[in-house]
């Protein structure tokens, strides 16, 4: 085992980290902010409901790596993108990484809200519209709490998920860890050593993950907290 080969590829490899995380943390938070709009407009009517559910499908339906492609290469077969006032961020790698990642995202996690909205239960809506609730006051104190509780739990998991997708903007030439752990390996022609370091790193990653939304499940769910311990 070369130990000093490790060492520096896992240097290399942490060297990338940030980009990796930045990735997340913007397509998450794009993503987000997204996906409430489209909750919204679902509840808008028939139309809205339709469109959403369009974009629903299409995103969940189709590989990201093939929507990266498409952003990527794709649109700049269109005379008219190249010369729009756009072609300077659709022409990026990262830009377009992170538009794919986001759109991708914002379908996981409309279909994530639509199912915490779901789960809250009639009763407490009814209650909170006796004690003299708005509707928007009810939303915001007792809906959307009750929703996010429910949703977390699957939210995590796609958090996890899309830090793990990140590794798919190698294919555009990003040099997150992935695209660093390629660009390692076609000067070292080490692939084992490598891609263990690389899958290491997510490893650590998805832990880390993995135990802040359980203490933020624990954190909003203080009653179930006391019942296992």
């Amino acid at each position: 085992m070369d130990f000093a080969f490790l060492g520096a590829t896992m240097a290399r490899l942490l060297a990338a980290l940030p980009m990796t995380l930045q990735l997340t943390a913007l397509s998450l938070l794009c993503g987000g902010i997204l996906a409430l709009l489209l909750s919204g407009l679902r509840a808008t009517g028939r139309l809205g409901a339709g469109f959403v559910s369009f974009y629903v499908f299409c995103f969940r339906g189709s590989p990201l790596l093939v929507q990266i492609f498409l952003i990527y290469y794709g649109l700049g077969q269109f005379p008219a993108v190249r010369h729009s006032i756009l072609w300077p961020i659709l022409r990026e790698p990262y830009a377009c990484a992170l538009i794919a990642l986001a759109l991708n995202e914002a379908a996981y996690t409309t279909e994530i809200l639509r199912g915490g909205l779901r789960a809250v239960p009639r009763g407490a809506v009814e209650a909170a519209r006796v004690c003299g609730m708005s509707r928007t006051l009810a939303l915001r104190r007792v809906v959307l709490p009750l929703a996010i509780r429910q949703a977390l739990p699957a939210y995590g998991n796609e958090i996890i998920s899309m830090c793990k997708s990140t590794s798919l903007a190698s294919i555009v030439t990003l040099l997150e860890v992935t695209g660093t752990a390629r660009a390692i390996i076609s000067e070292t022609y080490r692939t084992i050593e490598v891609f263990l370091c690389a899958a290491a790193i997510y490893l650590v990653l998805t832990f880390l993950l993995s135990r802040l939304v359980w203490l933020l499940e624990r954190w909003l769910n203080p009653h179930r907290a006391k019942a296992t311990t």
